[in-house]
């Protein structure tokens, strides 16, 4: 079973939007809660480059 992680940036009392992490062997998933179906595979090293994207814009 998936143990997903949620940011601490989670926005609503309930956590209903928010983002969320998890780990799979040297894979990360990243999917949102309103469409939790949805699963982007990254790497560490990608993950790393998408959030200094978007701390940049």
């Amino acid at each position: 079973m998936i143990q997903w992680q949620k940011s601490t940036f989670s926005s609503g009392s309930d956590g209903s939007s928010c983002v969320e992490l998890a780990r799979i062997d040297a894979s990360l998933l990243l999917r949102e809660s309103d469409d939790p179906t949805r699963i982007l595979p990254l790497t560490p090293t990608t993950l790393a480059a998408l959030l200094h994207r978007i701390r940049s814009s």
